[in-house]
């Protein structure tokens, strides 16, 4: 994918700059870089898992660029609002030419036509079910982000998850929650809704540890909840260890890697959670009806019951979590499950 088309690139491409810094935007673990200078290269994601993949790789990495850079090269995501953020970044911190590769499913046709009226483009280099080309000036001023952005009053940010309003099943869930108490954590926190609602609807909560991998939705989340008991935590959840066992934890999983539905990561925030609660602790999780969580909370829990929902969301708890896993019941609910305020 991206390694051939950067391969091709470097061959027959534009000619880089022989010295200074070179900004990869936004790859993903994985990708192919070593058709470029190892040692000039900075990525720049803020994206925890893709960061940390890279650091271990030995790149020199950011999230955010620093200072002017003597090339650079996106990869495009598939969200258009922050693909065009990072381009103008990119094009805005770069001295010299500016790589843009992303696959066909990922828009990068509709990229290089909204640039091909905007300033010198390349043609493209095709392989592989997507494209790269470059882009030297161009005025992509209008692509900058807004310095505010909000959904129904909470900040938010280009591309974070659900930037455009509150998320139906998160709200769903924080509609729902009992009153919590102890220590708790929101497993992908996001721009911080759920765990707004839980400290705003729960005054017995000591501490709730937000736990985000997307950097950007993390910053929008220390504005969205200034509640003294939250903690912030920039990290992978599915990798994420508390500093002690929980007596709760909330969230809503994705279950999407890019446009791709991968249930499989759902299931995995699920097994992180029940490696953290503490022998009494509860799980709270709100999911899409049809994905089926309950087999995998019936193998990590001694009890799991759905406790409301709608047509396309299905609220779950879980108890009892069992280090071995099995055994677990799923049962309707029970009455003891109260409504936050």
């Amino acid at each position: 994918m991206l390694g051939s088309r950067l391969a091709l690139a470097m061959e027959s491409g534009p000619t880089l700059p022989e010295a200074g810094r070179i900004a990869v935007f936004a790859p993903h673990a994985g990708a192919d870089l070593t058709a470029l200078p190892k040692d000039r290269v900075e990525v720049v994601t803020g994206f925890r898992p893709d960061y940390t993949a890279f650091e271990r790789l030995g790149y020199a990495v950011a999230v955010a660029p620093e200072g002017r850079y003597a090339a650079a090269l996106v990869c495009l995501p598939r969200a258009k609002a922050e693909a065009r953020a990072l381009v103008a970044q990119a094009r805005a911190v770069t001295d010299g030419p500016v790589l843009i590769d992303g696959q066909k499913d990922a828009g990068v046709d509709s990229m290089l036509k909204a640039l091909r009226g905007l300033g010198e483009v390349s043609a493209p280099i095709s392989k592989a079910h997507g494209k790269l080309f470059w882009i030297g000036a161009a005025d992509l001023e209008a692509w900058r982000p807004a310095a505010e952005q909000s959904a129904d009053g909470w900040h938010t940010a280009p591309g974070v998850f659900s930037a455009d309003g509150i998320d139906p099943a998160s709200a769903l869930l924080a509609e729902a929650l009992p009153e919590l108490s102890g220590y708790g954590a929101d497993l992908g926190a996001g721009w911080g809704f759920l765990g707004a609602k839980v400290l705003e609807g729960s005054p017995k909560v000591k501490a709730l540890d937000l736990v985000e991998a997307d950097h950007a939705a993390l910053a929008c989340a220390r504005r969205n909840v200034t509640d003294p008991r939250a903690g912030f935590h920039w990290a992978d959840a599915t990798a994420w260890r508390p500093g002690r066992m929980l007596d709760f934890v909330v969230m809503n999983p994705p279950f999407h890697r890019e446009r791709k539905a991968d249930p499989e990561l759902g299931r995995t925030f699920l097994r992180a959670a029940g490696a953290m609660l503490a022998p009494k602790g509860r799980l709270y999780v709100v999911a899409n009806a049809h994905l089926g969580y309950e087999k995998t909370l019936g193998d990590l829990f001694g009890h799991v019951e759905v406790f409301g929902g709608n047509r396309s969301f299905k609220l779950l708890m879980a108890e009892r979590p069992s280090r071995q896993g099995g055994g677990g019941k799923v049962g309707s609910p029970s009455g003891r499950m109260g409504r936050s305020r």
